[in-house]
């Protein structure tokens, strides 16, 4: 791994702050499968929601490792920017569930307040199991610095 740059977990939780879409990598009894799902960002860790039913869901519940991109759409590879990453995403409940919806309404207005949503998203609100994504490893990618430039950051260090 890279020596970590002093900027790099800075670089990191402004990217996180200014995207909105996480793509995971789970598996699980129906094998391999990635989802693009909405985030929101506590530092480094990362709440999402989703249909307990979906197949990522199910994947989790069998097993919490997960890998993970964040990007744009980009044309050109000189412009590439990005976050890949590795860590655990478990299902909350409680005060952790509670903790989740708040910082997640705080990026997306509309779910912060259901008493305000339209009735179709709060009642499917109702039904979505959240979940924390604890990342171990993060890496920046940054083609603007040279193709394949990547510097890495330990989250637990």
């Amino acid at each position: 791994m890279a020596p970590l740059d002093s900027n790099v977990k800075n670089q990191i939780l402004a990217y996180l702050k200014n995207h909105h879409v996480v793509t995971l990598a789970t598996h699980g009894p129906q094998g391999l499968w990635a989802a693009a799902v909405f985030y929101a960002s506590d530092g480094l860790n990362l709440y999402f929601l989703s249909s307990p039913n979906s197949r990522h869901s199910m994947n989790l519940a069998a097993a919490s490792r997960v890998a993970a991109t964040i990007q744009e759409d980009y044309k050109a590879w000189p412009e590439i920017k990005g976050i890949q990453l590795e860590g655990e995403a478990v299902r909350l409940e409680g005060l952790e569930r509670a903790a989740a919806l708040a910082c997640y309404g705080a990026k997306f207005p509309l779910i912060g307040d259901l008493t305000q949503a339209p009735l179709e998203i709060a009642k499917a609100m109702s039904k979505v199991a959240w979940y924390k994504l604890v990342p171990e490893t993060m890496h920046f990618i940054d083609n603007a610095q040279g193709f394949g430039h990547r510097e890495s950051l330990r989250c637990g260090e």
